[in-house]
């Protein structure tokens, strides 16, 4: 059985860590990219679109690298579909008897992993449900820095092999092997990408503080669409409803369990106050760590919550 990949795809969430990455092949740092699959939830802050515009125009078009954009629907518009079966968010629930809840987090797997594997199968030449030969297999990049390195797990699919190339990297501040989120925001400093924004849905539960507060305060029409979201699931999602069955309880996007345009948002964390008398770039990774906030929603190792390991 061969170990060489026939592909080496990177999984491109356009966040900080895998935005290096492509920049890192583009420049010929690391070895040479077929593609870069971006999975689009739909719901993606305008920014992250004006970010994926630009690094297709300017880094990979050069490069001769495609950028793929997949999707499996738009998960806002699905959760309020009646006639939708809604893989659900990880909603912060309050129980009848006063007790606390969450729902089963199954959006990653459905507009993430599956549209991902999806093309993955189409570049191989084995598109569902033609079988992938045994042996056959694409390697795919994934963005884990040293600093999260519990988050890099395999796969468990037999023809997409993970790889994670920031974690062999030399050149890190500290002089260990492996490049941090810090090293990481340093080298896109360093290149002209100063703002990167955070992929991950306009209204995902697991938004930090920071990045609530960052909605509401710079991007209103989008802090508006997350505050009408709220409301409109406080029942759960539209089919359950339609179907008589409700959840047994309130659903909210805030972990205070609170609508979000009341939530305690502005709460700010002592960690997050001690972060400013740091390095400004250590200050910015710090206090989105602290918020439970760090680089929205990586299809293979989303920040938050357990990684997802779906071998369907």
């Amino acid at each position: 059985m061969t170990t060489t990949p026939a592909l080496r795809v990177l999984s491109l969430g356009a966040g900080v860590q895998s935005t290096t990455l492509l920049l890192l092949a583009a420049e010929g740092r690391l070895p040479g990219l077929d593609a870069a699959v971006f999975a689009d939830t739909g719901w993606e802050p305008a920014a992250v679109y004006t970010h994926l515009d630009r690094l297709e125009r300017e880094v990979a078009q050069p490069a001769g690298i495609p950028i793929y954009r997949v999707s499996a629907g738009n998960i806002r518009d699905d959760a309020l579909d009646p006639a939708h079966r809604f893989a659900s968010m990880p909603l912060f629930i309050r129980n009848p008897d006063g007790g606390d809840g969450m729902t089963r987090r199954q959006c990653t797997a459905e507009y993430k992993l599956k549209p991902i594997k999806r093309k993955v199968r189409q570049l191989l030449g084995y598109p569902h449900p033609a079988p992938v030969p045994r042996g056959l297999h694409a390697e795919q990049w994934i963005g884990i820095s040293r600093d999260e390195i519990g988050r890099a797990k395999d796969s468990g699919i037999q023809y997409l092999r993970s790889a994670f190339p920031l974690l062999d990297l030399d050149g890190a501040a500290d002089g260990r092997t492996g490049w941090t989120r810090t090293d990481c925001m340093r080298y896109l400093h360093s290149r002209g990408w100063k703002s990167t924004p955070k992929s991950a849905c306009i209204g995902c539960p697991f938004h930090g503080n920071a990045q609530w507060r960052q909605l509401r305060d710079e991007h209103p029409e989008e802090w508006g669409d997350a505050v009408d979201f709220d409301r409109a699931i406080r029942a759960g999602n539209a089919r359950g409803i339609a179907n008589g069955k409700p959840l047994l309880g309130e659903a909210y996007l805030h972990r205070s369990r609170r609508p979000l345009d009341q939530a305690p948002i502005d709460r700010v964390t002592a960690h997050e106050w001690a972060s400013k008398q740091t390095d400004v770039f250590d200050q910015i990774a710090d206090a989105e760590l602290e918020n439970g906030d760090p680089d929205g929603c990586s299809p293979w190792a989303c920040r938050s919550g357990q990684p997802i390991n779906d071998p369907a």
